[in-house]
Parts: structure tokens; C-alpha cells; sequence
């Protein structure tokens, strides 16, 4: 079958995330025959480079070879079990592995990101109930925030377009300024800007502590908020001002996990370790559905008692897959033995010269990197910038979605030298074909991730 019959099967059948389906009817769906590596195949034999990830899940790229052969391997084991009273192999495996990773705990696992937010603010919420802190019930929140679009996680994510329709279902909590470095005045660098946030928030916590059961953050960066970058002083004094203030500090490192900025998981850059960490995404390489929360000895002796109503009685039927977790075990083991950190720290020093051309354009402000992200943002009248530039660079063979007017490169980890450099260049050649053509402003597309 050909991409048209696909198209028109899938958009009479399926209903598509983030999307505002009447926008395809300008704007094809790609349907995808298959991937290998970096690129993605349509049914009429077309290729395109995701230089996304995926949605920033496929770590190591599409279809890696020892991530397929650690299923297979499973899947003549056990595909999957309850952990409601059970246990196996690779759910105790990835645990222990984990702990030893992250310097925290016992690990509960859900299906998605939303879900392993939602996880670690009623974990917050009811440890305060079970220590007789009643009080303690509300959350501290960046400005820009996105952790999800679960009910609970739409409270604690700053995104209008994605939660003001929710408003009323949604239990209001408190926000702090970002950090985001972009946001500096003059003369001010991104430390500064760190620690005059972090002064901000200490205002919030010492006025509502008695109130607040935890402050959760995207560590160092914040994807939806445009890949705003900040200083890692910021989570340092995070962690102070939690301690000071009896309150938790959840690390959503659901996108910025496993490497993505140069170290394994990103508050390792301040030093520090938080009381909850939420995980998905990278952690089984695009295979599979897996998000997992860690968190300290402390929260989890808290649950542990006589009475069944103080345990954490979160489920879901998929708890902690078998297969999933097998690919995840995969993926550490990939990690472990390829010196993935290292290659990584090699292959961004050779792509930060491939992007000069693109850090001395006249309409690119903030050029910044972090780990394997770069971006940068364009400086352009055209609100429908996001949308124009997604299909320029699908015109040539490359998938980057821009968030609103931040372009960006989360390529995976495989991606090679020659691969990075035909995507910056078409980069660049569709910034000038945008900045050239008098295309008319169609439908304004936030293309958030």
C-alpha cells in the first residue's frame, strides 16, 4: 500500500496526540513503514533523519540490535506477570540498577511520564498525611513548566495552551520564576540569573512552606519552555532551600535523563540528590512503554506500617513489564560497556563546530547547547514559523519540530558526523527559504513536543 492509502486510513481511524486534527487536511500525516538507526522510511520509500528522537525516546536510534535481541530473549521467559503480590527477574534487576545509579531507593514503576509525575506527587502528598503533616498538600511549580497532561500533572505544568481548558479540574498550586538563562538582563550571565530565581522561590517557601509538600523540577532543562538551559547553581540551592524549608525536591528528568545532558541523569551536575525522581522516555530506547519513580529510604519507611490505607495503593495492570524492563536493562547495558557518556562528550565538541554557521546567523538568538540538545531561537514575525519550518525540513528528508519559534537537535546518541551535518545544513537552508519566500501566514501551530 502506498503513503496515500495510509493517510486516508489513518486519518479516518486515528485520533492523533498533540494535534489539532483539521490541521492535516494541509498538512499530511507521514505515514511510517519502517526505521533503522537515525531514519525513518515512508511507504513510498522516502527517508527522513529524526533528529528528534522521537519525541526524545529513541536514545541509541531505531531498531538497535541489542535492545530487539533482550525482548526476544524475555519474550520466551515472561512477556509479563502482576507485581501486585509477585515479582520477577528483570523488574528486580532494573531496580537494584537504578539505585545504585541515582543514589536513591525503592523504584515504583508506571506506563509514561504523565503517569510517573503523577506517582511522585501523591507519593509526596500522602508520605506528609501518613507523618501527620495534613497541612502540607500543595506543589511549588517553574514558570514554563511541563510535566505532563495527566489531571495531576497539568496542575504543576505552565503551559496555557495545554491546561487553561482544564482549569477547573485542576488543583492550583504556586509558581516560581524559571531560571531559563534566556531570561537574564543585560549584563547579568546565567549563574546570576540562576541564584536571583532561586532568592525567588526561597520568598514562596518561606512564606508557604507549613503548606507546601514539594517543588518539582525539570533539571537544567525545561523542554516545552522552548529547551530553556539554566546554571546547575540552581538546583544546588534548590536542594538547600528543600532542606531548610521541610519540603520535597521531585526531579522530573522524564526528557533530560539517561545522558541527554552530558551527565547520566542531570542534578548529578549540582552535586545533589533529590527525594523523588521521575523517569521515562530514554529508559527503555523508544521500544517500549516504561516510566519508573525513585525516591528516598525516608518517603519509603514512611508507607511501610500495619495499616493498608498508609501504603501507596497507586496500580496499574502493566506495573513493571517484564519486556519493557528487559529493554531498559538493555539500554543501561548499552551504557555501561559502549562508554556512551564519553562518545557523547566526543561527538558534541565535533557537531558544536558543524553548528557555528548556524550560531553566526543574524536571525538565531540564544544559541545555547546542553549534552546531546542543542538550539537556538529564530528571530522572525511569522507566527507561523513553527509549522513553515516542519515542513520545509520534511520537504528534505529531515524531521525537527520546532517549539514555537526554538528550533532544536536531540538527535540520537548513534547519530553520526556526516548525518549532523546534512541536517544542519538543511537547517540552514530552510531558515533562508523562510526568511526568503512571501508564503501567506496560514494556521498559527505551537508544535509543542
Amino acid at each position: 500500500m502506498s503513503n496515500q492509502d495510509w493517510l486516508h486510513r489513518s486519518f479516518s481511524a486515528v485520533w492523533h496526540p498533540c494535534t489539532q486534527m483539521k490541521r492535516h487536511e494541509a498538512l499530511p500525516i507521514v505515514p511510517i513503514a519502517s526505521a533503522d538507526g537515525v531514519w525513518l522510511t515512508d511507504f513510498d520509500g522516502k527517508r527522513y533523519l529524526d533528529g528528534v528522537s522521537s519525541w526524545w525516546v529513541s536514545l541509541f536510534g531505531h531498531g538497535h540490535p541489542r535492545i530487539k535481541q533482550a525482548i526476544r530473549t524475555q519474550l520466551d521467559q515472561l512477556e509479563h506477570v502482576m507485581l501486585a503480590g509477585f515479582t520477577h527477574q528483570p523488574v528486580v534487576e532494573l531496580s537494584e540498577r537504578l539505585s545504585r545509579l541515582s543514589g536513591l531507593g525503592h523504584a515504583f514503576y508506571g506506563s509514561d511520564g504523565a503517569s510517573a509525575t503523577e506517582i511522585a506527587l501523591k507519593m509526596s502528598f500522602h508520605y506528609w498525611q501518613n507523618r501527620g503533616q495534613s497541612d502540607k498538600r500543595r506543589f511549588v511549580s517553574l514558570a514554563n513548566s511541563y510535566h505532563g497532561e495527566t489531571v495531576g500533572a497539568l496542575a504543576v505544568t505552565d503551559v496555557p495552551l495545554f491546561s487553561a481548558t482544564y482549569a477547573e479540574l485542576l488543583k492550583p498550586g504556586l509558581r516560581a520564576p524559571s531560571p531559563d538563562a534566556r531570561l537574564a538582563p543585560p549584563g547579568v550571565d546565567a549563574r546570576e540569573q540562576a541564584l536571583a530565581a532561586a532568592r525567588s522561590l526561597e520568598n514562596v517557601l518561606a512564606k508557604h512552606h507549613a503548606e507546601i509538600a514539594a517543588v518539582i523540577v525539570e533539571p537544567l532543562l525545561q523542554g516545552a519552555a522552548g529547551m530553556a538551559m539554566y546554571d546547575p547553581v540552581y538546583l544546588t540551592e534548590l536542594r538547600r532551600l528543600c532542606d531548610r524549608y521541610q519540603v520535597h525536591l521531585i526531579a522530573d528528568e522524564i526528557a533530560v535523563g539517561f545522558g541527554r545532558t552530558g551527565s547520566f541523569f542531570a542534578y548529578q551536575q549540582a552535586g545533589i540528590v533529590p527525594d523523588f525522581l521521575c523517569l521515562s522516555k530514554g529508559i527503555t530506547g523508544g521500544f517500549l512503554p516504561l516510566s519508573c519513580v525513585l525516591t528516598r529510604d525516608e518517603v519509603y519507611q514512611a508507607f511501610y506500617h500495619n495499616d493498608v490505607a498508609r501504603g501507596f495503593l497507586h496500580s496499574h495492570s502493566y506495573t513493571g513489564n517484564a519486556l519493557a524492563c528487559a529493554a531498559a536493562l538493555a539500554v543501561l547495558d548499552i551504557f555501561e560497556e559502549d562508554n556512551v557518556l564519553e562518545a557523547n562528550r566526543q561527538k558534541a565538541l565535533s557537531f558544536d563546530a558543524l553548528m557555528q554557521p548556524l550560531r553566526r546567523r543574524e536571525d538565531v538568538r540564544h544559541f545555547r547547547h546542553l549534552g546531546m540538545v542543542w538550539a537556538f531561537d529564530v528571530d522572525t514575525p511569522r507566527p507561523e514559523f513553527a509549522l513553515a519550518f516542519f515542513s520545509s525540513m520534511l520537504k528534505r528528508g529531515y524531521l525537527l519540530r520546532p517549539i514555537g519559534k526554538t528550533v532544536y537537535f536531540m538527535p540520537p546518541y548513534v547519530i553520526r558526523e556526516d548525518e549532523m551535518a546534512g541536517m544542519i545544513h538543511a537547517a540552514i537552508d530552510a531558515l533562508d527559504e523562510l526568511a526568503a519566500d512571501g508564503i501567506p501566514a496560514g494556521e498559527c501551530e505551537a508544535a509543542l513536543p
